[in-house]
This record gives C-alpha cells, structure tokens and sequence, in this order.
C-alpha cells in the first residue's frame, strides 16, 4: 500500500517529507522518491528498497526548496524499478504522485502517446502526469488542468501534482483513496495518512469523494465533485507520535 506526503512552506522540505515517508513505512512499499521545486526547476531523486536508501541519497546530494512531493510505492503495475517509482514527471514541470489503480490507463496511454507524449514507466500513474500536462496547454491554471484530467480517470486515485513554474501550490484530488490535508503556520502539507504529519502539525481535515483541492502556504481551497467551492471541517488530533 502506497503512501503520500507532500508540502508547501518557506522553509526547504525534504527532511520533513522523508521523515513522513519513514513513519508511513508500515504500509510496505519497493521503492521511495521525492521530487522538489527549487527556483521553478524541477529535482528529483528515486530509490529501489527502503525510505533509508532515499533519505541517503538526499543526504549526499540534497535537493533545496519548499514545495515539493514524496511517495513510497508497492508495485501493481510495472516491476519495482526506479524508473516505476514516484514520482512521475512529464517534460520537465508536471511531476505527480498518486495512490490507487487507474482502470482505463492503457486507453489513455495510447491516446497520448498518439499526441507525442514518450512513456518512460510501466505505469499507470504516468498517464496522469502526461494527461495533466496537455490538459494545461488549453487551462488558465494548473487547478482547472487537474479538475480536467480527474473526469478522464476511471478507478481510484490519490494524488498529488505539482508544476515547477508554479512552485507557490500544489494541487490534490481524491477518489477512493484517502488524503489528509495537514495544517501549519505558513505553511500547509497533504498526506495519505496524519501520522506522516505529526512531527509538523496537530490540525487536520479529510478530502472527501471527488474533492480537488488547491494547497498553498496561506491557503487551502477545496473543490466538490461539481467543482463547487466546500468547506471541510479541520480538527485537532488527538494521537501521540
């Protein structure tokens, strides 16, 4: 079971979306990456086997910035394999991550591989990263992009996606896989579960089915199914590290 942590904040990220991926560990996995904004370029860094493998690799070359995403993966489609990892990145700027099985992946594929889009993965993921990136070329946004490529998915997904020429938010959706919106002060995180969040935040709400929410460091706005604004109550966690 795959786990998810992402953030946005002043301050550089990745210690704090190892430290997620480290507490999510439970939920097994093969591989672990993390892909981070710093001066509206795109780093990234994947490893095979344990978040450790990771965390040194980050260690020996870290990568700078506050907005950035991190995941852990259990294979389902493709071999456990670097390249198969998270994040999933497309020309440069979209890099995605996502919890879940998208059914109509193989249509999708072909349908942009038939638009000059090149497949690095076995996965079904990267058809997200690549549909978000050629919905954005006709969106006013990277939120109207999402709210576009989430309509063209059947199964289930949590994800998490982010452009290096938007390094202020980050842009998640929910449909049958559960996120957790984490709440600071200037600074706001999203996760698949909140003990990724503990060591950050007490403050958390849950997406509900079909929500996309736009997640900055001041701000969260979440979106209904209908792409109607909602509010989603935020509580206090009451649970120990």
């Amino acid at each position: 079971m795959c786990g998810i942590v992402g953030a946005v904040a002043q301050r550089d990220v990745a210690d704090i979306l190892v430290e997620g991926l480290k507490r999510l560990e439970y939920r097994g996995y093969d591989s672990a990456g993390v892909a981070i904004i710093d001066n509206n370029e795109l780093l990234s860094a994947k490893r095979l086997g344990k978040v450790q493998e990771l965390a040194q690799a980050l260690a020996e070359k870290p990568l700078a910035g506050g907005t950035g995403i991190a995941h852990t993966r259990w294979a389902t489609h493709g071999a456990p394999s670097e390249v198969n990892a998270h994040p999933h990145i497309s020309n440069n700027t979209i890099a995605v991550v996502h919890n879940g099985i998208i059914e109509n992946h193989q249509a999708l594929r072909t349908r942009l591989q038939g638009l000059g889009y090149e497949f690095l993965s076995q996965t079904d993921t990267e058809v997200i990263t690549h549909l978000v990136h050629h919905e954005l070329k006709t969106s006013d946004s990277l939120l109207a992009a999402v709210q576009k490529t989430v309509k063209q998915l059947e199964g289930a997904y949590g994800t998490v996606v982010m452009d290096s020429r938007d390094k202020d938010s980050i842009i998640v959706a929910r449909s049958g896989s559960p996120l957790v919106i984490g709440y600071g002060l200037g600074e706001n995180f999203i996760a698949s579960d909140i003990m990724a969040l503990l060591p950050v935040t007490r403050k958390f709400s849950y997406l509900e089915e079909g929500d996309v929410a736009q997640i900055s460091r001041f701000e969260v706005n979440i979106f209904d199914l209908n792409g109607e604004p909602v509010e989603r109550e935020a509580k206090e966690a009451n649970v120990s590290h």
